[in-house]
């Protein structure tokens, strides 16, 4: 069995993503999606070293940033879970994820602007991170 998942990137004249596509076998909505950032993460197992490409388009909203941010620190807790089992790596995730929402949320509270989709609990996020990657 094979997998694919594929990006198609839209930039501007200055090579600014203006628009991010994308779509995979496994994919649970029918046809191309739009995102406005992706994460994408491999490890290069000759030279030892991450090799890495973070993209968000130039309307990504700060809140949604941030809200993926967390998201994204949460799945790293949950694969360190899945694969080494460290607890204290786990523990050192989870609170960074936990100080960066209150962070969000303090700042939401100054500009007086509900953030989307922002909670005050690391939990809740890492439980949706963990129903996703199950489906």
């Amino acid at each position: 069995m094979k997998s694919e998942i594929n990006f198609q990137i839209q930039l501007d004249k200055d090579r600014i993503p203006e628009k991010i596509f994308w779509d995979a076998t496994e994919n649970p909505n029918e046809g191309i999606n739009e995102t406005k950032a992706i994460s994408i993460n491999v490890w290069d197992h000759y030279h030892k070293g991450l090799l890495g490409i973070n993209l968000w388009t130039k309307d990504m909203p700060v809140d949604e940033m941030n809200h993926f941010l967390v998201d994204i620190i949460g799945n790293m807790a949950q694969m360190v879970k899945d694969s080494t089992q460290d607890p204290k790596i786990v523990a050192i995730l989870e609170e960074a994820g936990r100080e960066i929402t209150k962070h969000v949320n303090e700042l939401a509270k100054q500009q007086e602007q509900p953030q989307a989709g922002t909670t005050d609990s690391l939990d809740a996020l890492l439980e949706q991170t963990r129903a996703k990657i199950k489906k």
